[in-house]
């Protein structure tokens, strides 16, 4: 191959999907080429071409246009343009060339560009479908083409991959001398709570027993209980070295068809892992988190605790698990975190004076919160409360909060705290809060105030918030005045797509040359989903769950759901695994991800995901 194919096929073979063929058949792919000159201000396809083509970005910019001339989206080096890869020659000879959709390709710039007949990538696609896949999907459909991939390998990848045996065995090992008889090892299982024993004799392990055993080779079989126990133990005793990861015991448990499975240390007995121990693991960190903030007995113990936090982000990051899933396993966290301290405080400053909820706002409410984000909260009263009973608040708010930045949970820039005697309030002003933003909207209030749209009770009396939230609900729907201011500031937060050559990123500053994803990217949808669930009347507050509800309402169609939540995970997954390489190298996790650090077909799919953001924008525009 000459030196000009080489650097053709370089180039090729790194824009996906040509990034998957084998060489033999890119090479193939690169003698198919045609390459084109294309001067400023003139329309694709070239002149004298009428077959459909996939056109292939090599240099220069070119714009699509819709029929009335709006810009849908601007390509530049590397881009491919399959405006006319399903065209017939009919639309191909129309004027100013356009396919069956009517988009108009313009040439911004000078431009090489090379392309490829359809046919020729229908041979290739017949023997290799992720070439006929990606084109015969549109950007939401190869989207979720990723994500279902994720999800399954979400599900198949397992946490024991990755952690050893050692985190699961249980020490000391229970174990009974050879010569004791069958009836007292079932005493002393019974005794012991133990399903199975380690058989000793001279004081080295020679078999194994379990209550299965005890069944299957003694009751089943008639032998008497007082034979010893080493006439129904297992002999060859399968065991595991403390250093191998707990996947490899559990697929020797499952190979061996055991249960249970000594661990050893320099060939000593250390230690018993049962199947059930390594079963229940799975997905559970969290939870068993909870439960050791629940048993804290001081603030003390609570900060050490927090120090987990970063690292339980860091492991259910490296185990492949969906952002939903990372984003209310953290929520979980701070949710315990805030209950144990808010029962310190009642301990400290006695029982409340009238039944009052505790709210969290936002990204906690959600249940969506990553490690190191600020604290947003707020109390509902009952209306019972009398003016000096607000001490007795205010004092709770103070050690509440104070204790959360003490675990690292900062305080909120904007004051959204209980600490804010604004956001410490009684039923009744609650409910005139949320009448005045929907009744008399405008821009700037429901700018600051959207936060509280996205309540949810954290402890305390659940109906004070469920109330406010009934109530708000049934205005929210019949006002398409406030629907629409919540529209107009929804859409000030635009994906980075659409412009010269790529993504929109940030021009100067700490964070020059990166995506902000989550004021870009995943706040939009946020923000959508919150409008979908006003409108109709949906109390759920997670944005995954508002956009499965208001699926198939007339706010959202079920398919734009689903693209909407493809999305969301897709930029979510990113920014869970962004954060997660921060903390490792011990940085603060923040939001802004440099497009170099993710692979050519992963910004394919990021620009795919802004495309459905955009396209469900831009209907939102349309309607308010």
């Amino acid at each position: 191959m000459d030196t000009e194919l080489s650097e053709i096929s370089s180039f090729i073979y790194s824009i996906p999907p040509f990034d998957s063929l084998p060489k033999q058949v890119l090479a193939h792919l690169v003698r198919e080429l045609s390459i084109n000159y294309v001067r400023k201000d003139d329309y694709l396809p070239p002149k004298g071409i009428n077959e459909p083509r996939l056109y292939i970005l090599r240099k220069g910019a070119i714009s699509c246009l819709s029929p009335n001339g709006e810009l849908v989206s601007r390509l530049g080096e590397g881009d491919l343009c399959d405006a006319f890869y399903h065209a017939g020659t009919e639309a191909l000879n129309s004027s100013k060339t356009t396919n069956a959709n009517q988009l108009q390709v313009h040439t911004d710039e000078d431009c090489l560009i090379y392309s490829v007949e359809a046919s020729v990538l229908h041979d290739i696609g017949e023997r290799f479908p992720s070439i006929s896949d990606y084109f015969s999907q549109n950007s939401a459909q190869r989207l979720k083409t990723k994500m279902t991939r994720v999800n399954e390998e979400a599900i198949l990848s397992s946490t024991l991959m990755n952690t050893s045996v050692s985190n699961f065995y249980h020490t000391p090992v229970a174990s009974i001398n050879a010569e004791k008889t069958i009836q007292q090892a079932a005493i002393q299982m019974n005794e012991e709570g133990y399903s199975c024993l380690v058989v000793i004799e001279h004081d080295n392990p020679v078999g194994i027993v379990t209550d299965k055993d005890i069944r299957r080779r003694c009751v089943a079989m008639g032998l008497a209980t007082s034979n010893a126990i080493s006439e129904i133990m297992t002999r060859d005793m399968c065991s595991i070295d403390v250093k191998s990861n707990a996947y490899d015991a559990l697929m020797k448990m499952t190979a061996k068809h055991i249960h249970h499975l000594p661990v050893t240390k320099h060939g000593q007995l250390v230690g018993m892992v049962t199947v059930t121990d390594l079963i229940n693991n799975e997905g559970h960190n969290a939870i068993n988190l909870s439960s050791i903030i629940h048993k804290a007995s001081s603030l003390t113990e609570l900060k050490e605790i927090s120090q987990f936090i970063p690292k339980l982000q860091i492991r259910l990051a490296k185990l492949g698990s969906s952002a939903d899933h990372v984003g209310k396993s953290i929520s979980a966290i701070t949710m315990a975190f805030t209950k144990r301290l808010i029962e310190m405080a009642e301990y400290k400053y006695g029982q409340a004076p009238v039944p009052y909820a505790w709210l969290a706002a936002g990204s906690q409410a959600r249940q969506e919160q990553l490690a190191h984000s600020d604290q947003d909260n707020a109390i509902i009263i009952c209306d019972s409360m009398k003016p000096y009973d607000d001490a007795w608040f205010e004092s709770l708010a103070t050690f509440v909060c104070d204790g959360l930045a003490e675990c690292g949970f900062i305080y909120c820039p904007g004051d959204i705290m209980a600490t804010n005697p604004k956001w410490r309030q009684p039923q009744r002003i609650w409910h005139n809060y949320f009448s005045a933003w929907v009744e008399t909207p405008s821009p700037k209030a429901l700018l600051n105030s959207s936060i509280f749209f996205d309540l949810e009770t954290i402890y305390g009396d659940v109906s004070l918030l469920n109330d406010v939230r009934k109530q708000l609900l049934i205005k929210t729907q019949k006002s398409t005045l406030f629907i629409a201011h919540l529209s107009k500031n929804a859409l000030n937060l635009r994906p980075p797509l659409g412009f010269f050559r790529d993504f929109v990123l940030k021009q100067s500053g700490k964070h020059r040359a990166t995506l902000d994803l989550k004021h870009n990217g995943i706040a939009p949808v946020v923000d959508l989903a919150r409008i979908y669930a006003l409108a109709e009347g949906i109390s759920a507050v997670n944005t995954i769950e508002r956009i499965q509800q208001a699926a198939g309402t007339p706010s959202l169609s079920r398919e734009a759901a689903d693209n909407l939540i493809d999305a969301y995970e897709f930029l979510g997954m990113l920014r869970v695994d962004h954060q997660a390489k921060e903390l490792v190298r011990g940085e603060s996790p923040d939001n802004y991800l440099s497009p170099k650090e993710i692979s050519k077909l992963e910004r394919e799919h990021l620009k795919d995901a802004f495309k459905v953001i955009k396209s469900l924008q831009d209907a939102r525009q349309s309607s308010y």
